[in-house]
């Protein structure tokens, strides 16, 4: 079998309801791995490109939230309608949907302003 062209890594992890970070699966049901998988079949790139629901990418004040491999491409508040945009743009066209993609300095920062803050020690 030919490797992949493109992964995508769409975040599925769970935590209990009204954690501060989020959950970007709360109902448990991979919508979004569900809804790329079957977008990508529709466009005949099942084989060519893969859709994988992945542990917590660490983005979680931004979540739902992706990110498209070989490029890196992180996406943060990605919802069911964003799917055909994604698959058209990047993954077909190579152009990132630049309105989802986040921003250099929220990824893998411990300063990131969607994070929330703590409280200063007393």
């Amino acid at each position: 079998m030919a490797r992949f062209e493109k992964h995508i890594f769409i975040c599925g992890n769970q935590r209990p309801s009204g954690h501060p970070r989020g959950c970007c699966d709360p109902e448990q049901k991979a919508e979004l791995r569900k809804a790329f998988k079957q977008a990508l079949a529709e466009r005949g790139l099942k084989g060519r490109v893969r859709a994988n629901q992945s542990g917590c990418l660490d983005q979680c004040e931004h979540g739902p939230n992706l990110v498209v491999y070989p490029e890196g491409v992180f996406y943060g508040h990605v919802t069911l309608a964003d799917v055909e945009e994604i698959v058209e743009s990047h993954i077909i066209s190579g152009k990132p949907v630049e309105r989802l993609v986040l921003a250099e300095g929220c990824i893998n920062t411990a300063s990131c302003e969607h994070k929330p803050r703590k409280a200063p020690s007393t």
